[in-house]
């Protein structure tokens, strides 16, 4: 395996170098945790890796098959239903802190934090879905010191990291929050930290390598210390090799191969394929970096040509089509642009409706 080989090898591992014919859960449970804050493109990005459709995407989350949630560094992410417990119990805490340490500062600990999730557990109780507004509004908490007022965005994260809210229905356009345990049945036995923690690895490489141990830290969001730790319990179940004096760990059953087809994939923003690494440029030229992710974190749907960021697209949703415009990062892209835009037929299959291409 050369440096430049990463990638595609990369595009195998994440399922993206062949249709799959998995179903939209089993996608998400091959990756453990996919980032999912742009709903609408999230769910392009386990359409990109299977046969389903938009439609039946969203059937398996309003279904709680996946359940969509904050999770890991924190953010949104897609977690399948049978990860989402010990998961919750791997990653929890150590966001959990980072929450405590701001609200402390205004009175709200975990005793606070407690008696609001009783009651937005009585708000949703029997399959009751809420959007955020509608649980602020029968929660009706008062200001506890000063002018400080506790962001209705962190109650919702801290009752979610408990374990006791997940993503519900869609309300029309809205996002709704519902009782976890209504949706998943909670399992009989827990995993230790230590279980926990080499089953993220193990998930992380198996799903993701080639990819280092700064790389798997970046994604869970836990140091480098825990993640070693953690590597180092399940090193003799993975294979390694070393390119330019750094490790890249990867699953047993990833085929190796000395030459790769030709591939063009449209992929969401927030894809996996980007987000996931400390480092990108296996992926992506450091000179078109800006071009395609932001210094803080906003990501860009993007366009790759035989695993290699070529470019950057959008789409917007009319009433009987979807419009794509795309922009290559070079003029030589231009011209090509007629053949890359084939790779825009799985799309159009999942969205089930006409793509026009500008």
């Amino acid at each position: 395996m050369t440096h430049q080989e990463i990638s595609q090898y990369r595009l195998a591992s994440q399922k993206l170098l062949e249709t799959s014919s998995n179903t939209p859960q089993q996608i998400v449970h091959h990756l453990g945790a996919m980032q999912a804050q742009d709903y609408a493109m999230a769910k392009w990005a386990i359409g990109s890796r299977c046969d389903a459709t938009e439609k039946e995407i969203e059937e398996a989350i309003n279904s709680g098959k996946i359940i969509r949630t904050h999770i890991l560094r924190p953010t949104w992410h897609f977690v399948s239903a049978d990860d989402i417990y010990w998961m919750l119990d791997v990653s929890g805490p150590q966001v959990k802190r980072i929450i405590l340490a701001e609200t402390r500062k205004h009175g709200y600990d975990e005793k606070e934090f407690d008696k609001i999730n009783s009651a937005i557990e009585k708000l949703l109780a029997g399959n009751n879905h809420l959007t955020r507004d509608e649980i602020m509004q029968g929660l009706d908490l008062k200001k506890v010191s000063g002018d400080y007022f506790l962001s209705p965005v962190l109650i919702m994260m801290y009752a979610e990291l408990e374990g006791l809210v997940c993503n519900g229905k869609m309300k029309e356009k809205q996002m709704t929050y519902a009782l976890l345990g209504e949706k998943v049945p909670k399992p009989t036995t827990k995993l230790t930290k230590e279980e926990g923690l080499a089953k993220l690895a193990k998930r992380y490489f198996e799903s993701h390598g080639p990819a280092t141990l700064p790389d798997f830290s970046w994604w869970s969001g836990f140091p480098q210390t825990t993640c070693k730790l953690a590597l180092n319990s399940i090193a003799s179940e993975l294979n390694s090799v070393e390119i330019d004096h750094q490790t890249y760990w990867f699953g047993t059953s990833l085929s190796l191969k000395s030459n790769f087809s030709e591939s063009v994939h449209f992929l969401p923003a927030f894809d996996e394929i980007l987000i996931s690494y400390k480092t990108r440029e296996a992926s992506i030229l450091p000179e078109h970096q800006s071009k395609a992710f932001t210094n803080n974190g906003i990501f860009k749907p993007v366009i790759l040509e035989n695993s290699k960021a070529i470019g950057t697209w959008k789409r917007t949703i009319k009433k009987d089509h979807a419009k794509i415009e795309t922009q290559f990062f070079n003029a030589t892209e231009n011209h090509k642009k007629a053949v890359i835009c084939e790779g825009l037929k799985s799309f159009e299959k999942y969205l089930e409706t006409k793509i026009v291409i500008e």
